[in-house]
């Protein structure tokens, strides 16, 4: 079989809410990461992303939405802190990540014949005098 060949094309997919984005592919790994580590700052870090950034990302969901989509709990000297994804939290992650995968299955014979007529490279802009 011949090897699969990667293409650079992409597309991203975002849940838009009048001028927000409720969702798209940062902030559903935000939440990824937070199941994974319990934590928004081990989130953002292994993001490469300021705890501030990732703060305000979150803070922007829990707005967007009917409920919160994650919650915190204080920690303190002997730790206990964290975060969690609530079950919105949960509901949405996983109604974005289908989205994602039916979005790509039905694109991808377009993408695919896009990447085909696409240069290697993007030639050099030209310089207007």
């Amino acid at each position: 079989m011949p090897p699969v060949k990667k293409s650079p094309l992409g597309t991203r997919l975002r849940v838009i809410l009048g001028e927000e984005i409720a969702i798209g592919p940062g902030k559903a790994d935000l939440l990824d990461n937070i199941v994974e580590t319990g934590s928004i700052a081990a989130a953002g870090r292994r993001m490469a992303m300021s705890y501030r950034r990732a703060w305000l990302l979150i803070d922007e969901m829990n707005r967007i939405f009917k409920s919160p989509v994650v919650t915190t709990a204080k920690g303190g000297k002997g730790g206990g802190g964290g975060a969690v994804l609530t079950e919105v939290g949960r509901e949405v992650l996983t109604r974005y990540r289908n989205m994602q995968a039916v979005t790509a299955k039905a694109i991808a014979a377009d993408i695919e014949a896009l990447d085909s007529v696409l240069a290697a490279k993007p030639r050099p802009a030209k310089r207007r005098v």
